[in-house]
Formats: C-alpha cells, sequence, structure tokens
C-alpha cells in the first residue's frame, strides 16, 4: 500500500496527521538528516574562523554559499543521501560523503577532509538532535502549551466569582469557586513549566570518546575544549557536556522527559476533572450539526475530547518514562541501544501535541450550566456545617463539632430551614446565630 494518512501504521501519521503534521520538520528522518548536515557544515565554518592552518586560504565569503547547502536542503537532498547510505550502511557518513560532493560543485575539493574532521558520528547526532528537540519545545509545544493556558485563564477569571460545591473523596465538601478551581491547573502547569525551562539542552562534542583524541594528536596547540564549548554553546545555542564517553549521558533530556510528563499527568488530572463536572451536569457541550455523540443513543455528547486526550497523555508518558530510564544508561564507552530508541522522541511529543489540542477542543465547546451548580449546592447544606462549628469554637461554646456531627448524619433533609432551626437551640447570643445564619453554601467559599 502506499503509504497515506490511511495506510500509515501509527496513528500520529495517519488519523492525527493534520495535528501532528507540522512536527515533521524536527522529527522526521528528512529532518534528523538536514540537521546532521546543518551541524557539518556550521562545524567546519567553525574551523575555518579559529582558524586551522590548512584553513588559513579559505575563502569566508563562501561560507554563505556553504550555508545554502542547508537551508535549501530538500527531499531530493535527503534521498541522496540515503542512496549513499546503501552503500555505507552508515547514516552519518553517508551525510559526510553527500557534503563532500557538495564541495566538489563549489570547487573546494582541497578543504574535503575538513568535513567532519576529528569526529564520530555521535558528535553529529548527539547535537542535531537536541537541536531538532530544543526547535520543536520552541515552535510546537510551546505554543500549544500557551494556548491551552491563556485558554484556562479565561476562564478562571469568568468563572472567579462563582460558587460550586466542592467535592472530597467524592462527597460533598465545603464550596468552592469554579474559577480557583482552574487557577489551580494554571498555577501547576505554570510551575513545571518553569521547571522544564531550567534544564539544559545537553549536548556531547568531543570526538570518539569525548576526549578530543583525534583533533588533539593533530593540532596540540589548540584549545579544542574552547573551541567545542563555543561552537556547541554559542554557535548552536545548546549546552556541552564537559565530560562524556563517545555519547552524550542523556542525564538533562532525561530530566526534560520527566517534566514533560508531569505536565501531562497535570493535563490528565485537568481532563478527569472537567470530564466529572460534564458528568455532574455542571457543563454542557456544545453541539455541532451533523455530530453523533452515540451510535446507538441519540441523546448523548460524549465528553470525547477529554478522553481522547488522556488516552494519548497516557502513552507519551509511557513513552517519556522509557526514554528517561533507558537513555542515561550505556555499557561502558557506548553501546548502541541509545540510537534506535533516540529515533522514537518525536513520538511522546507528537502524543502529547494530540492530546493538548483535544483538550483546547473540549475546553471550548463548554457550556455552564450555572442553574445545575447552584442546585447542587443548595441541596448540600450539610456543607456549611464546618463554619457553624468553627465559629461556635471561636465562642468557645463546648463540642460544636459533636453537635454538627450529630445534626448532619441523621437521614433527615439537610436544609436552609433545618440549619436555621438548629442554630436556635445554640446557647449563644442573639449577634452570633444572626452571623451564623448568613451562612450559605453559597457564601462559605472562603477567600
Amino acid at each position: 500500500m502506499t503509504l497515506t494518512p490511511l495506510s500509515a501504521i501509527s496513528p500520529i501519521d495517519g488519523r492525527y496527521r493534520n495535528t501532528t503534521s507540522g512536527l515533521a520538520a524536527y522529527f522526521s528522518e528528512y529532518a534528523l538528516i538536514k540537521y546532521r548536515v546543518f551541524v557539518e557544515i556550521e562545524y567546519f565554518i567553525a574551523l575555518c574562523e579559529y582558524p586551522l592552518p590548512q584553513l588559513y586560504d579559505f575563502d569566508k565569503k563562501v561560507s554563505e554559499k556553504l550555508r545554502g547547502i542547508y537551508q535549501n536542503f530538500s527531499e531530493k537532498d535527503a534521498q541522496t543521501i540515503k542512496d549513499i547510505e546503501k552503500i555505507t550502511n552508515h547514516d552519518v557518513k553517508a551525510v559526510e560523503y553527500f557534503i563532500k560532493q557538495e564541495f566538489d560543485k563549489l570547487g573546494l575539493e582541497k578543504y574535503k577532509e575538513f568535513i567532519h574532521f576529528g569526529l564520530t558520528s555521535q558528535d553529529i547526532n548527539n547535537t542535531s538532535i537536541p537541536y531538532t528537540f530544543k526547535l520543536a519545545i520552541d515552535e510546537a509545544y510551546l505554543p500549544a502549551f500557551t494556548e491551552l493556558v491563556n485558554l484556562l485563564k479565561k476562564y478562571a477569571s469568568e468563572w472567579n466569582h462563582l460558587p460550586m460545591l466542592a467535592h472530597t473523596h467524592g462527597q460533598p465538601a465545603s464550596p468552592t469557586r469554579l474559577g480557583k478551581e482552574i487557577q489551580v491547573f494554571i498555577e501547576r502547569l505554570e510551575n513545571q513549566l518553569h521547571l522544564l525551562k531550567q534544564v539544559p539542552y545537553s549536548a556531547k562534542f568531543g570526538g570518539a570518546t569525548g576526549n578530543y583524541n583525534a583533533h588533539f594528536i593533530a593540532y596540540p596547540a589548540i584549545d579544542w575544549k574552547k573551541f567545542g564549548d563555543n561552537f556547541v554553546n554559542n554557535i548552536l545555542g545548546l549546552s556541552r557536556s564537559q565530560f562524556t564517553t563517545q555519547i552524550e549521558h542523556y542525564d538533562n533530556f532525561a530530566a526534560q522527559c520527566d517534566a514533560l510528563k508531569r505536565i501531562n499527568n497535570i493535563l490528565i488530572d485537568l481532563d478527569r476533572d472537567i470530564w466529572a463536572y460534564i458528568s455532574m451536569n455542571y457543563f454542557k457541550q456544545k453541539i455541532t450539526a451533523g455530530e453523533v455523540g452515540s451510535s446507538a443513543m441519540p441523546h448523548k455528547v460524549n465528553p470525547i475530547d477529554f478522553e481522547n486526550s488522556e488516552g494519548n497523555l497516557g502513552i507519551a508518558n509511557a513513552l517519556f518514562e522509557h526514554l528517561a530510564a533507558k537513555l542515561p544508561i550505556s555499557r561502558l564507552q557506548r553501546d548502541l541501544t541509545d540510537s534506535t530508541v533516540l529515533r522514537n522522541i518525536g513520538v511522546p511529543v507528537a502524543h502529547t501535541l494530540i492530546a493538548i489540542k483535544s483538550t483546547i477542543k473540549g475546553l471550548n465547546k463548554l457550556l455552564l450550566n450555572e442553574p445545575a451548580i447552584n442546585a447542587h449546592l443548595e441541596a448540600n447544606w450539610a456543607v456549611v456545617a464546618e463554619a457553624i462549628q468553627t465559629i461556635l469554637r471561636r465562642e468557645g461554646y463546648p463540642n460544636p463539632y459533636e453537635a454538627l456531627k450529630e445534626l448532619t448524619r441523621t437521614n433527615q433533609q439537610i436544609n436552609a430551614e433545618t440549619i436555621a432551626e438548629f442554630v436556635e437551640t445554640l446557647q449563644v447570643s442573639d449577634m452570633i446565630k444572626q452571623e451564623i445564619k448568613k451562612i450559605s453554601p453559597a457564601t462559605y467559599t472562603g477567600i
């Protein structure tokens, strides 16, 4: 079968292609090849600008032509590299040979051996991959995250003063405000995003076993550590790990996966809460003409967006957890297990993006059902028992908790009248009685 959204094995490239297609610019095979070319070209230019003795006569004006190799990189170019790889059976070596061919076209044959000079493949992989990961987070993930948080902030503001019955252990509890409950998620998400942003995008750059062996043997007078730091930190905008084996140790990447997983856990919590509020009729959902809620029950409008989000977040977290647990572990100076795993870093990002977009879609369909919220409050006057017993404690009233417990745990219906009658039996001043009678489920919402 020809690969199309209908024939794709993964729903990322199939059912959800419209949502995830933008990630191909960062995580596809084409993108990986393109950014390998990018790193190789920028590395050669950095060598020329340092410069090495054999590169003194390199015309700096040619640098922009070299940059054009990756700036104008096409799918045809990527396929050329894949064709070379069929012969080399080595993906990074195929990139090197492709660039050498491009040097020939530019009349730069004498400089060809300084392409990939002194490097191992992981100097390219462990810079190009964190580079594309950083781009994806900045250009795809953060805009979606910001859109979601801004929508939550809009609702938090609109519903800031709306009283709502709270539930602890699934049971009616001291009332809250709907806007404040949304604000809980805003704070959690922003705090975890702050932590995510603190983690450097670490990269390895130091030759076959991390010691610049080949560089140093060829040019012992050059400060290769200083060169590498400048290239990785300033030119690529990453953070060079100082002591590595052949590969990046991935500890900071693991921290990023864990941070993304924590954010996803918060989103799962949000999805489940909104789902519960819909089930309690606190929210209705906008109906789109032609849409079907259930194949059997015509009346239903299911909260499928929040369910879809929760499912995709679960898949994303399973993969983030594996990446965080596996990548920092490598035998001695390296094994190859990180290579195939690294090729999947776009998968949990894609499922996360699908989830965020689904949550946004679901939130935009919400219709506040204020009468249902108010009715639920009015049906649960027992929740003001905490308020009453606290005032009685303040006044030194004997055993106030026990008195309210006896009242509220009977089988009788607790309502405004029941509470008022109870208050009249209290041995307190009329002023205190009036203070207590002003309390209702709708007013007992705290700060």
